[in-house]
């Protein structure tokens, strides 16, 4: 279980770009974040892990953030990653295993072969060596998600993961996503393609900087929830 009270944070420290957006995820599920570009989706993810200035707090099952934030993984947007700068896909991957490690601890043979292990689920052994500037955009978000696996995260974010990708990268995305709730984990998605919102997601958050509805997709997902987190200009069921 992961508890959002009362999240809220500002861009300037007086416009609200997030207000006070409370729910709670009881069961291991895949979560998708909607709403129109400005709803604050992504500052909201930022806000709830503490990883800007902000309101509110997460708790899972009676704990504070601080407390269970070493089985929380984060994957920011492509867009802010430096991609001159020289690490190899390997050394990407290994990233993920460094809040496993004591201080000064080195990566140990037994850890490069998870590593690998984590590649081979990707499809992305044979790339091991690269430097991460020759992949395409979807290559290298599924670096990062093999990333995640060696975190052994109960709750991932992602954050528009889907985003400049092909359509393969996005099928083994998903499908290793939806291993991943099979395993207990929680992963929350930050998503624009609202054609796939019934297929990817088994719970919906639907925000326009505070929250316009939470449950199970098939319960929030409605016209009504539709117009008022997008505006009544959004097309509905083929018509205006």
């Amino acid at each position: 279980m992961i508890t959002f009270s009362k999240i809220s944070a500002s861009y300037d420290g007086k416009n609200q770009a997030v207000s006070g957006v409370s729910f709670c995820v009881d069961k291991p599920a895949i979560v998708g974040i909607i709403g129109p570009n400005g709803a604050g989706k992504s500052t909201f993810i930022k806000a709830a892990l503490q990883l800007i200035p902000s309101e509110g707090h997460v708790t899972s099952n009676g704990m504070a953030l601080n407390k269970f934030q070493k089985k929380i993984a984060y994957v920011e947007q492509k867009t802010a990653v430096d991609y001159t700068f020289p690490i190899t896909v390997k050394e990407v991957v290994s990233l993920g295993l460094y809040p496993q490690l004591s201080l000064f601890q080195r990566i140990t043979a037994k850890d490069w072969q998870k590593v690998a292990a984590a590649l081979e689920s990707v499809q992305m052994a044979d790339f091991a060596k690269r430097q991460i500037g020759e992949l395409s955009g979807g290559q290298f978000q599924r670096v990062l998600i093999a990333r995640t696996l060696l975190q052994e995260a109960e709750f991932i974010f992602l954050d528009e993961p889907f985003v400049g990708i092909d359509a393969m990268s996005e099928a083994i995305i998903v499908g290793l996503l939806r291993e991943f709730r099979q395993q207990g984990k929680t992963i929350f998605i930050v998503h624009h393609d609202l054609g796939k919102v019934t297929e990817y997601f088994d719970e919906l958050v639907m925000m326009n900087q505070h929250l316009i509805a939470y449950g199970p997709t098939t319960t929030v997902f409605t016209e009504t929830n539709l117009k008022e987190t997008f505006g009544d200009t959004i097309i509905v069921k083929g018509g205006a």
